[in-house]
């Protein structure tokens, strides 16, 4: 079961897009967000959420104070999770946060003109997706971010570590199990 970890929409139970997504765990989710919560990174922030899958960490933010979150994601099944989760946890939250949910590659989104600029970027791509290209997607990432913008990418402990492009300093890497957590800093 997936759910809203914490914030005002803590224990909210979020549904899935099926057996073909691989949520985020909620002890992977509650250490990025406890990093984010200790600096303070997620209160009026604009959030990015890349490969959402069910939106949980978007919605995570959203439920801890961010005021805009975008989650990109092309399956229709995810759509539609996203969708049923956004309206589920709307009525919890007091602030009234600006939620989408575009359906669409992630790169085709980030080759488009910016719309926005990030505070805060959640890179979750399927763990078989090749590192060159999610690299790729940290480039074409560059023009959407915020001075000061984190980036934050899940990946396979297996996988090769991200290459972070010029404009984007490494900060941490934390593994847990399977996974490993790479933090960057605009």
């Amino acid at each position: 079961m997936t759910r809203i970890i914490s914030g005002h929409a803590g224990s909210l139970s979020l549904r899935t897009p099926g057996p073909k997504t691989r949520p985020t765990s909620d002890r992977v989710r509650e250490a990025w967000f406890s990093k984010l919560d200790a600096n303070n990174a997620l209160e009026g922030a604009r959030v990015l959420d890349l490969y959402a899958g069910s939106g949980a960490l978007g919605l995570e933010a959203a439920s801890r104070g961010a005021a805009v979150v975008t989650m990109v994601e092309d399956h229709p099944g995810a759509i539609s999770a996203i969708t049923a989760n956004i309206a589920a946890i709307a009525n919890t939250l007091p602030h009234n946060p600006v939620l989408g949910a575009p359906q669409a590659q992630v790169v085709t989104f980030l080759r488009g003109t910016p719309t926005s600029r990030y505070d805060l970027v959640f890179i979750d791509p399927p763990y078989e997706l090749a590192s060159s290209l999610v690299d790729n997607v940290v480039t074409e990432l560059l023009p959407w971010l915020a001075p000061g913008a984190w980036v934050m990418i899940e990946r396979s402990t297996r996988s090769e570590p991200p290459q972070w492009p010029e404009g984007l300093t490494p900060l941490d890497a934390k593994k847990y199990g399977e996974t490993t957590l790479y933090f960057a800093g605009a």
